[in-house]
C-alpha cells in the first residue's frame, strides 16, 4: 500500500465516523415483547406460556394474564378484619395462614410490555403497604413480581458497565503505553464503535425475526470493547514498530496497515465464525445473541482498521508522547526475548509442565453443577424472591411459582390432580381450544409422571427451568464440537496445513476445559455459587474459542511470516519477541474486559465473566506464551504439514 491511500484514510475516518454519528441519531429498535425468548423452541413448558400469552390477548379483561401474590406477615396474630378490607381493595380472596400470623392475598396485574408489568406490580406495592400497622409487613411475589423485579435489577445497569468497561479500558492502554494521550485515540473509535453496534445489532435482529434482552446488550458491550481494542493493540504496536524504521508517518502506517488487515481479519473472521454457532441453539435469545455478537466483530473491525488509522496519522509521532518513536530508534524487547530464550532452551519441560498445570485445572470440570433456580439467577435477593421463601414457610402447599396445565379435558385432569392430593384452580381464556390450570400441592416431577404419555401439557416457571437444563445440555451436544470443527476448518484453509491447526485447537480446547474447571472452583468456593446457569458453559465455551484462539492466530501467522526468511524455529521465537508484550496487554485487557460483567445483577453473567477471565489469562500467560512456542521449537518445519516448511534465507542457495 502506497502512503498517499494512507493520507486518504483520515477522509474515509471522517466519513465513517459521520455514518456512525448518523447511526446513532436512530435509536434502536424497542426490545421485542415476549416471554418465551428465553425458553426452548419446542418444549412443553414453553407451549404453555405461549398458550397462556394468548389467552391474554383474547381475554378482553388483560387483568388475567399476570398472577401476583399480596403476602402479609408479622410477628403477632393479624387483625383479618382489617386483612379482609385490605383484600377486597386489592381485588383478590384473603387466605390466613393457619397459625394466623401470615396472610396471603391472590390477584392479577395487567398484561402488557415488561415496563407495563414493572409499573403494574410497583403500584400493587405501594398499595399493599398503605396505612399498614407497623408491626405488618407487606411484599409481593409471585411470576409477575419476579418478572418485574427482573426489568428493574437492569435499570441503568448497562450504562453502569459501559462506564466500568471504558474506565478499564483507558486504565489498561495507559498503562500499556505509558502515554498520558495515546489511549485517548483508540477509547474513543472503539467507543464510538460500540455505540453504533448497539444500535445497528437491534436493526440487524429485527429484520430477521431474532430476540434479544438486556443481557444481550451488556454482552455485546464487552465484546465489542474487548476485541475492538485488540484490533487497535494490533495496528498501534505495528504502526509504532514502522515509526521507527520511516521518517514519513504514512509511509510507517501503509506498512503497518496490510499486515496488520491481514492478521486481524483471519482473527474476526475466525471470531464471526465460531460465535455464529450460537444461531443452532434452541433458544431464541442465545440465536439472537450469536447474531448481535457477529454484527458486533464486524463493526469492531471496520473501525479499528478503517477509522483508527486515519486518525493515528492525523495527529502524527507526538500522540505516543514521552515515548516517541523516531526513525532509526531501536525498540527494546527484552523481557520476550528472555522469555523466547527459556522456551528455546527447554521446550520439552514447558510442554509437560503445561499440559500437566492445564490438566489438573481441568479437573474442576468433573465437579461441575449446572442448573440454577429462579431465586438464585440475581445477585442480590429481590423483594420478590426473598417472599417466595417466606410465603412457602407459612404455606407450605402454597408456592409463588405454581405449575400451569394445559388440557383439553379438563375435569379428567382434575380427577387425576385429586389422585395425587392436588388442586386446580381455573385460569381465565381457552386459546386455541386449551383450558389453563394453575396447580396447588404437587411438584413438577409428581405432575409429569402422571401426565407422561397424555395430550396434558406441564408448565409454569419450575418447568420452564427445568426445560432450559435440558435444552442447555442438548445445545452444548451440538455447538461444542460445531465451532471446534468450523475453526479448525477455517484454519486449516488460513494456513494451508493440518498439523498447525489441529494443535492450535487442541491448545484451545484444552485452554477452555482448563477455564472451566477453574472457574467453577472459583464460581463456588471463592463466590460461593451452588451451581452454574445452565447457559455458563455454553457461552463461555464459545467465547473462549472464538476470542481465545485470536491471541494464537496473532501469535503464528507473524512466526509464518518470519519463517519465511530465518526458518520457523526463529521464526516463532521472533515473534513472541516482538509480539509478547501486545497480545499479553490485549488478553489482560480482554480479561479485564469481561470481569466487569460482574457489575451486572444476573448470576450467569457474573459466572460468565469469571470463567472467561479465566480461560483469557490462561490462554494469553501459559498457551500462547509458552505452550504454542514451544511445540513450535520441538517440530520445526514439521509444524506446517503437511506443507513444506521454510528455509532460512541464508541457508538457500545463491
Amino acid at each position: 500500500m502506497k502512503s498517499q491511500t494512507i493520507r486518504r484514510f483520515r477522509w474515509l475516518s471522517l466519513l465513517l465516523l459521520i455514518l456512525g454519528a448518523a447511526a446513532l441519531t436512530l435509536g434502536g429498535v424497542d426490545q421485542p415483547e415476549s416471554g418465551t425468548s428465553t425458553l426452548p423452541k419446542g418444549a412443553e413448558s414453553t407451549t404453555v406460556a405461549q398458550l397462556q400469552e394468548k389467552a391474554a390477548q383474547e381475554d378482553s379483561d388483560a387483568s388475567s394474564a399476570q398472577a401476583a401474590l399480596v403476602f402479609f406477615s408479622s410477628e403477632q396474630q393479624l387483625d383479618l378484619a382489617s386483612m379482609a378490607q385490605r383484600a377486597a381493595e386489592l381485588g383478590g380472596p384473603l387466605i390466613p395462614s393457619d397459625d394466623g400470623t401470615a396472610a396471603l392475598i391472590p390477584v392479577e396485574v395487567p398484561a402488557g410490555t415488561a415496563t407495563d408489568n414493572a409499573v403494574a406490580v410497583a403500584n400493587l406495592r405501594e398499595s399493599a403497604a398503605q396505612d399498614l400497622p407497623a408491626e405488618v409487613n407487606s411484599q409481593v411475589t409471585g411470576p409477575a413480581a419476579i418478572q418485574a423485579d427482573l426489568a428493574n435489577v437492569f435499570e441503568g445497569a448497562n450504562f453502569l458497565l459501559l462506564s466500568v468497561t471504558a474506565a478499564i479500558v483507558a486504565i489498561l492502554l495507559i498503562i500499556t503505553y505509558r502515554s498520558p494521550v495515546l489511549w485517548i485515540l483508540p477509547l474513543a473509535v472503539i467507543g464510538v464503535a460500540d455505540r453504533v453496534a448497539a444500535t445497528l445489532f437491534t436493526y440487524v435482529l429485527d429484520a430477521f425475526g431474532l430476540s434479544w434482552n438486556e443481557s444481550t446488550a451488556g454482552i455485546l458491550s464487552v465484546l465489542v470493547f474487548g476485541a475492538g481494542t485488540n484490533y487497535a493493540l494490533l495496528l498501534i504496536s505495528r504502526y509504532r514498530e514502522e515509526l521507527t524504521r520511516h521518517e514519513d508517518r504514512f509511509g510507517a502506517m501503509a506498512r503497518s496497515w496490510l499486515p496488520t488487515l491481514t492478521t486481524v481479519s483471519a482473527s474476526a473472521g475466525t471470531v464471526i465464525l465460531g460465535v455464529a454457532c450460537l444461531l443452532w441453539s434452541s433458544v431464541p435469545v442465545t440465536q439472537g445473541l450469536g447474531a448481535a455478537a457477529m454484527v458486533g466483530i464486524a463493526i469492531a473491525w471496520v473501525f479499528a482498521l478503517f477509522v483508527l488509522p486515519g486518525v493515528l496519522v492525523t495527529f502524527g509521532r507526538w500522540i505516543f508522547w514521552p515515548r516517541r518513536p523516531e526513525a532509526g530508534h531501536k525498540l527494546s524487547h527484552g523481557f520476550w526475548d528472555r522469555v523466547g530464550g527459556v522456551v528455546a532452551k527447554r521446550p520439552k519441560q514447558i510442554v509437560a509442565c503445561s499440559i500437566v498445570a492445564l490438566g489438573i485445572c481441568s479437573l474442576g470440570c468433573l465437579q461441575i453443577n449446572t442448573g440454577i433456580t429462579e431465586a438464585d439467577q440475581f445477585i442480590d435477593t429481590p423483594e420478590s424472591i426473598s417472599a417466595a421463601s417466606e410465603l412457602e414457610e407459612a404455606f407450605p402447599q402454597q408456592s409463588a411459582t405454581p405449575p400451569i396445565l394445559a388440557t383439553r379435558d379438563a375435569s379428567a385432569t382434575e380427577a387425576e390432580l385429586a389422585s395425587l392430593g392436588a388442586t386446580a384452580t381455573a385460569r381465565p381464556g381457552n386459546p386455541e381450544g386449551w383450558t389453563l390450570l394453575q396447580v396447588s400441592g404437587a411438584d413438577i416431577d409428581e405432575l409429569r409422571t402422571a401426565f407422561s404419555g397424555s395430550d396434558v401439557l406441564v408448565g409454569g416457571p419450575e418447568a420452564e427451568l427445568m426445560d432450559e437444563e435440558a435444552a442447555a445440555a442438548s445445545d452444548r451436544e451440538i455447538i461444542f464440537p460445531l465451532i471446534l470443527l468450523l475453526i479448525l476448518g477455517a484454519l486449516i484453509i488460513m494456513l494451508r496445513s493440518l498439523l498447525a491447526p489441529l494443535i492450535m485447537v487442541a491448545s484451545v480446547l484444552l485452554t477452555n476445559l482448563a477455564a472451566l474447571g477453574l472457574g467453577w472452583w472459583l464460581s463456588h468456593y471463592v463466590f460461593g455459587f451452588d451451581a452454574l446457569a445452565s447457559t455458563t458453559p455454553l457461552y463461555a465455551f464459545v467465547f473462549l474459542v472464538a476470542l481465545g484462539i485470536d491471541y494464537t492466530i496473532f501469535l503464528i501467522t507473524r512466526a509464518r511470516e518470519n519463517a519465511r526468511d530465518m526458518g520457523t524455529r526463529k521464526g516463532i521465537l521472533t515473534s513472541l519477541s516482538a509480539t509478547g508484550g501486545v497480545i499479553t496487554s490485549a488478553g489482560v485487557l480482554l480479561a479485564a474486559v469481561f470481569a466487569a460483567l460482574g457489575v451486572l445483577p444476573l448470576v450467569v453473567l457474573a459466572q460468565l465473566g469469571i470463567t472467561v477471565f479465566v480461560g483469557v489469562l490462561l490462554d494469553t500467560l501459559i498457551v500462547r506464551t509458552l505452550l504454542v512456542p514451544a511445540l513450535v521449537e520441538l517440530l520445526g518445519e514439521k509444524f506446517w504439514w503437511p506443507a513444506r516448511g521454510f528455509t532460512p534465507a541464508e541457508s538457500r542457495p545463491a
